[in-house]
């Protein structure tokens, strides 16, 4: 049986294309910062698939906030499979680049 849109679609093709959108104000990818908490795939009647993000932004007062949601709902809509897309803003846990960016990202920041 052909695989379908609903059987292609992965959680690593959903970083390779989130690993581009970058914080307008720090100029380094929001994976990399660790401000996407998660992702969720969900099938509609082998018609596609939403893709939910849990992400969050550096600060509650983020002026780029509603820029950086656009730019991430872009990012997943162009991949295959994809029908719907949702992007969910929430504060609970506070980013803190302390735990949750990479080291890589720590380092530029200059947090050790």
């Amino acid at each position: 049986m052909p695989e379908t849109s609903t059987d292609v679609l992965t959680f690593k093709q959903i970083g390779q294309a989130l690993a581009p959108v970058q914080d307008p104000e720090i100029h380094m990818s929001i994976a990399e910062l660790g401000l996407v908490y998660g992702a969720k795939i969900e099938p509609i009647d082998g018609q596609g698939n939403t893709v939910t993000v849990s992400m969050s932004l550096t600060s509650p007062m983020c002026p780029y906030g509603p820029m950086l949601l656009a730019m991430v709902h872009g990012a997943l809509a162009k991949l295959p499979g994809v029908r719907d897309v949702n992007v969910d803003l929430t504060f609970t846990p506070p980013w803190d680049p302390k735990t949750m960016a990479s080291d890589e990202a720590k380092d530029t920041l200059g947090i050790f």
